[in-house]
């Protein structure tokens, strides 16, 4: 009796069926399914952050050149994120505008007007580039 019970209890030990192993690769298929594209969307507000990030420590140089020389004209000096391009495309003695685009970014531009004080992204609620 005791000699069955044991061989019974081998014959069980060979491992998962199929089944189980079916059941745990769809469960992983379906955690992977849900945190993708969650995990792509943080990425791409992350580039929107460094860009906009960028924008108001230029605007803060370009302040600082305004104290000294009183002018925006001629500013320059400001840092930058890896892949971020921030420009001064217009500046005058009464206002400026900074430009920055982020290369993963494709398409998109971000600005910061002197005039508004915020930074915004190009086409969206109405905001335009830098004339």
């Amino acid at each position: 009796m005791l000699a069955r019970l044991r061989k019974t209890q081998e014959e069980r030990e060979g491992g998962f069926t199929l089944i189980e192993l079916l059941v745990v690769v769809i469960i992983i298929g379906i955690l992977a399914a849900i945190a993708i594209p969650t995990f792509l969307g943080q990425r791409e507000k992350a580039w929107e952050r460094a860009a906009a990030s960028d924008l108001r420590n230029a605007a803060t140089t370009v302040e600082d050149h305004f104290s000294n020389a009183g002018t925006y004209v001629g500013a320059t000096g400001w840092k930058q994120s890896d892949k971020v391009t921030v420009t001064l495309p217009t500046s005058s003695t009464t206002g400026y505008c900074l430009t920055a685009v982020h290369s993963s970014l494709t398409g998109r531009s971000f600005v910061l007007k002197s005039t508004e004080g915020k930074v915004q992204e190009v086409g969206v609620n109405g905001a335009t580039a830098c004339a």
